[in-house]
């Protein structure tokens, strides 16, 4: 049998002309991805580009939430229950602050500071809308920097939109609030923050050196005008009332809590005055380690007493250099505990069960004195 032999150099031509017909095969394949991968680019740079035009319309719509409360939606349900107090002092100077709409049993009034009212010949307040009217002290506590107005009875009545006022007492460091108020005259503004911390003190030079008690501190920011104006909660609810800042201080404000407004306004609003202040007739300081190394004490918290106030309720009961370390059992680390105890947890003639470490002769010793409280003396003019 007659075989035909193929040559070898046609092999080759035949294996050549196989990867070159492959190589074209692959290249067609890759060019076709490239062209839909440049489609795919392509569709998606329009899409960007929409989103690109599109983005001021975005944003105008977006919502500000705090833990689920939308900031824009509470600040129009509050807003028009604040006012402008302006003031003119008898020093002939102005001032202005804020406030706002309380229902006391069917009456409205306006609550704010004490001093933004403090050495007023006439006040007014102004609603949200620019309409203003005369208004009058109806009863003031400088010892909680507060003060209720009245005001003339010819205001619509549609334009009374009173706040509600809870319990300060569930308030936790952590816990997030807003102040409205009118900073520097700028009606209406907002802020927030949380509560930074409880049971601080302050002072002013209308008490006569006793301290503003259980005060709330907040990081929202607070500004001169801002004081008299509603600290609030998520539900637009009054925990506190805005009333000082820390010169220079920033993120440090202060606020009267709910609670103190709650005690006293029916005093305020149907007496004039409140008169539930109670008085130990005692002054003095922290401890702190090197108070206590000079006085060889072996205890480093506590108020010391440095002054008994002779025929005051601790007279013949309390000693110079007693060391407070509670009152009915609650501890005290500092004169912020002593003066938010008292202010929060007695009122003048109770009796009040006094812990203190006492020094007798070169040993201190723990004495529990039982105190009959006194009512805190008129503040100064």
């Amino acid at each position: 049998m007659y075989t035909q032999q193929i040559p070898r150099g046609f092999l080759a031509l035949l294996f050549i002309a196989g990867l070159v017909i492959g190589g074209v095969a692959s290249l067609y394949v890759s060019l076709q991805q490239i062209k839909s991968l440049e489609t795919d680019v392509s569709e998606l740079r329009s899409q960007v580009s929409k989103l690109w035009g599109s983005q001021d319309i975005l944003y105008q719509n977006f919502t500000v939430y705090h833990n689920g409360t939308s900031l824009s939606e509470l600040y129009e349900k509050v807003k028009d229950s604040v006012v402008l107090v302006s003031v003119k002092k008898r020093s002939g100077s102005f001032a202005k602050g804020s406030g706002f709409i309380y229902n006391f049993t069917g009456k409205m009034i306006i609550v704010t500071n004490y001093h933004v009212v403090h050495e007023a010949v006439n006040i007014s307040i102004t609603f949200r809308d620019g309409e203003g009217y005369r208004a009058d002290i109806l009863g003031k506590d400088p010892y909680a920097d507060l003060a209720v107005l009245s005001v003339e009875e010819n205001v619509p009545k549609d334009k009374f939109k009173p706040l509600r006022v809870v319990s300060s007492s569930t308030l936790k460091v952590g816990d997030p609030v807003i102040a409205i108020g009118n900073p520097y005259g700028l009606v209406g503004s907002m802020t927030t923050g949380v509560i930074s911390a409880l049971g601080r003190t302050i002072t002013e030079d209308y008490t006569g050196g006793f301290a503003i008690a259980n005060v709330i501190q907040t990081s929202a920011p607070i500004n001169p005008g801002n004081s008299g104006g509603p600290l609030l909660n998520l539900n637009g609810e009054v925990v506190g009332i805005t009333t000082a800042i820390v010169s220079d201080s920033q993120g440090l404000g202060f606020a009267i809590p709910s609670n103190t407004l709650l005690k006293e306004i029916y005093a305020l609003a149907t007496t004039g005055e409140y008169r539930g202040h109670s008085y130990m007739g005692i002054k003095g300081e922290d401890m702190d380690y090197y108070v206590a190394k000079e006085l060889g004490a072996g205890i480093t918290y506590g108020w010391l007493v440095r002054e008994v106030v002779n025929g005051g309720p601790s007279h013949g009961k309390l000693q110079v250099n007693d060391i407070i370390v509670a009152i009915n059992g609650t501890r005290i680390r500092n004169g912020d505990d002593l003066a938010s105890y008292m202010e929060e947890k007695t009122l003048p003639g109770n009796t009040i069960k006094v812990t203190v470490m006492r020094k007798t002769g070169n040993t201190w010793k723990e004495k529990i004195v039982e105190i009959i409280l006194g009512e805190r003396p008129s503040p100064p003019i």
